[in-house]
């Protein structure tokens, strides 16, 4: 019989569901098996290796407030809301196995009458049909695998804030592919988050043969946890979200009254790290002031737009110009 634990959360925020995971990965209690099930508040969640300008619509998310969150593990970006039904796996590395993970998940559903089957190492199916999809990670002592169940996301959202554009970038990150996935509630209209934990939890138990009490995490006492809310900190900094970023390169042209300009921006760690300028403008000051401001600029148009109202009033209108283009191309 093994020890387990297993832990709900009460909240929605996605950066401290995010960071609870990876504190419960590196805290969890030697020789244990821990389940922790959660969702999220709308938001879009990144892989470890992903480029977010190239993989989300930034500016739709700024303007209806749904957040940015990168995640430990590799993968592709994914599109959360109160629909969905997260769970995590917490084992020790000695006893990993995805497998059996899988196993419970997929017998959670037949609760329901649901019929679904594992695919390939990360996803689940029903009737040919993406329902779930995973991530991984292994540590020396832990492993965990995470994922998530669409139970009545909204689908429409995923092209609304997941819309990359091939033309706009060309990065060194891991690109997400498309697929075609469903809601659980197609299957069953009857699931749901509360329903549907239920069936996780009591099939986490049966798997390995042991009861534990359901421990409900709240943010009022987790936050009294220094690490875990030093770690909370991390993971909703803009360092981590945006910084964590692979190099790339965005190009970008336009003719203004005074001129043409393309600015070829190399960004690293994302900030802008070197760029190239080709200009026809007559104002060598224009050009000379950007090279000497945008360098170690972080590439955010908040940011950039900051630095160019700093500039002398003789540039004002170019630089005005320029702060509209920023707006438009870096988003």
């Amino acid at each position: 019989m093994a020890s387990i634990k297993i832990y709900r959360a009460e909240h929605n925020d996605p950066w401290f569901n995010l960071a609870t995971e990876d504190w419960l990965f590196k805290n969890a209690t030697e020789g244990h098996h821990l389940l922790f099930l959660w969702r999220n508040q709308p938001c879009i969640v990144i892989g470890r290796f992903q480029n977010p300008w190239s993989e989300c619509n930034l500016e739709a998310m700024e303007r209806d407030g749904v957040l940015l969150a990168r995640r430990q593990s590799g993968g592709g970006a994914v599109y959360h809301d109160l629909g969905n039904t997260n769970f995590t796996f917490i084992s020790p590395a000695d006893d990993y196995d995805i497998h059996r993970n899988f196993a419970i998940i997929v017998e959670a559903l037949k609760k329901f009458g649901i019929d679904a089957v594992q695919s390939g190492r990360n996803d689940i199916l029903v009737d040919g049909k993406k329902v779930s999809g995973s991530a991984f990670r292994k540590g020396s002592k832990r492993a965990f695998h995470h994922g998530t169940l669409l139970i009545n996301a909204q689908m429409e959202k995923i092209g609304t804030y997941l819309t990359p554009d091939d033309s706009k970038l060309q990065s060194k990150g891991i690109r997400s592919v498309a697929s075609r996935v469903a809601n659980l509630t197609h299957f069953n209209p009857e699931i749901s988050h509360e329903g549907l934990c239920e069936a996780i939890i009591e099939t986490f138990s049966k798997f390995y043969g042991s009861q534990s009490e359901i421990e409900d995490l709240t943010i009022d006492r987790l936050s009294r946890e220094s690490s875990l809310y030093k770690t909370y900190l991390a993971y909703r900094d803009w360092d981590w979200r945006f910084g964590s970023t692979p190099r790339f390169g965005h190009q970008f042209s336009r003719r203004f009254a005074w001129g043409s300009i393309t600015l070829d921006l190399d960004v690293r760690g994302g900030v802008i790290d070197n760029l190239n300028i080709f200009s026809d403008s007559l104002s060598v000051e224009l050009i000379e002031f950007l090279k000497e401001v945008l360098p170690q600029t972080p590439y955010a148009s908040g940011s950039i737009r900051e630095v160019l109202r700093r500039g002398p009033a003789e540039m004002s209108d170019m630089l005005l110009d320029l702060i509209k283009l920023f707006d438009e191309e870096v988003k």
